[in-house]
């Protein structure tokens, strides 16, 4: 079992932060452009529609994932000190991503199908208050469940998680990325499909999700605001349902 140790910050980990900044920046960069044609990609095939999932994955996703990669390369530098054998921080990313990814596949086939429906408006929102309002209320209610609480407390732990399920070499560090991917994604799957309530293109909800997933995940009461969020959630499907509410 390793013995990890998490300094001040270093030129290691000022190199990391300043990638997976720019790296975040442009895959918002690129959702804003494509947000800027949404007409025009109501219609687009699946594959242009799982690009388009998995630059949502890693604008959204990132920044709450920081503090494990950060964990993850604290521990390749001490290694590093002591001679011994390192693993490049990319195949930990490398692997948590391949979950997001597929989670990307799945949505892009469920927007699909919705759009096949025609239950998505040409803002790629929910067509109808009872839909907006059942996703809605089925992620506020998600935010209570033991599954979510297990995940996020997960989420919240990367020294804990690193040091019971620290797993050697290159193949090691990659399925330790997908088993933080497994647990990051049943944490946030629920709000990953809010943007089919309000638009999977509405930017502003995006933002805001993005911002929600960091204050769960890296704030103090990350808990409390989970659930605080899921009683709003739940709330706001209720009104948008009864009252017919278009988002």
């Amino acid at each position: 079992m390793p013995r990890l140790s998490v300094g001040p910050m270093n030129r290691d980990r000022a190199i990391l932060l300043a990638g997976a900044a720019a790296i975040t920046a442009v895959a918002w960069l690129y959702m804003v452009r494509m947000a800027a044609g949404v007409h025009a990609r109501v219609t687009m095939d699946w594959g242009a529609l799982f690009l388009m999932w998995v630059v949502m994955m890693v604008a959204m996703m990132l920044p709450s994932t920081l503090p494990y990669v950060f964990v993850f390369q604290a521990e390749q530098v001490r290694r590093d000190a002591q001679q011994a054998p390192m693993t490049p921080t990319a195949l930990f990313m490398g692997g948590y991503f391949a979950v997001w990814i597929a989670f990307s596949a799945a949505c892009a086939a469920l927007q699909q199908l919705l759009h096949g429906q025609a239950l998505l408006s040409p803002m790629m929102a929910a067509a109808s208050p009872v839909l907006a309002g059942a996703i809605l209320l089925a992620a506020g209610v998600y935010q209570w469940t033991p599954m979510k609480n297990a995940c996020l407390r997960h989420c919240r732990s990367p020294l804990t998680f690193l040091l019971s399920g620290w797993r050697e070499g290159a193949g090691g560090a990659f399925r330790m990325g997908v088993d933080h991917g497994l647990f990051c994604v049943g944490c946030c799957w629920m709000l990953m499909l809010l943007p089919f309530a309000a638009g999977v293109m509405n930017l502003l909800w995006m933002a805001g999700i993005t911002l929600l997933l960091l204050l769960e995940k890296a704030a103090p009461g990350g808990e409390r605001t989970a659930r605080v969020c899921g009683t709003l959630l739940a709330l706001a499907g209720g009104y948008v349902m009864y009252f017919g509410v278009v988002l």
